[in-house]
C-alpha cells in the first residue's frame, strides 16, 4: 500500500511500513516539512496515498469523507510521546487488516481503530 507520513508523526514509523512491505513517503522526503495542510493533502491525493497524521486540522469526517480520498489515518493518543506513538502505530499496521483502510477515514486511537468505509 502507498502511504504519506505527516512530519508530526515519529520517522521510525516510515521504517515499519518499509519492513511491512508497503510504499511510504514522509514530508521530509518531499521537501513538504512545513507546508501548509491543503500542499500535503494534495500531495498525498496525488500520489493516491493514505495520509498518515495526527494533526487535527484533518479531524472533520464532514470534510474527509470515506470515499472522497485515497485514505486518511488520524492518530490520537492521550500521552503522543514519540515512543508511543511509533509503537502503538506500529501494532495497529501489524495486528490490523490495513488492506481495507483505502478511501476510509481511520482514527487511531489507546483503545481501539475505528474504520469509517463509505457509504453505499
Amino acid at each position: 500500500m502507498k502511504f504519506k507520513l505527516d512530519e508530526n508523526l515519529p520517522l521510525q514509523i516510515a521504517a515499519t511500513l518499509r519492513i511491512l512491505g508497503h510504499d511510504i513517503h514522509t514530508t521530509a522526503d518531499e521537501g513538504l516539512t512545513g507546508c501548509n495542510d491543503a500542499d500535503l493533502w494534495r500531495a498525498a491525493q496525488g500520489e493516491e496515498r493514505i495520509l498518515i497524521t495526527q494533526d487535527l486540522d484533518f479531524s472533520d469526517a464532514r470534510q474527509f469523507a470515506p470515499g472522497t480520498h485515497h485514505g486518511l489515518v488520524l492518530v490520537r493518543l492521550r500521552e503522543p510521546s514519540r515512543i508511543r506513538l511509533a509503537e502503538h502505530l506500529a501494532e495497529a499496521l501489524r495486528n490490523e487488516d490495513i488492506e481495507a483502510w483505502t478511501r476510509c477515514f481511520v482514527v487511531v486511537t489507546d483503545q481501539k481503530v475505528r474504520v469509517r468505509r463509505a457509504s453505499n
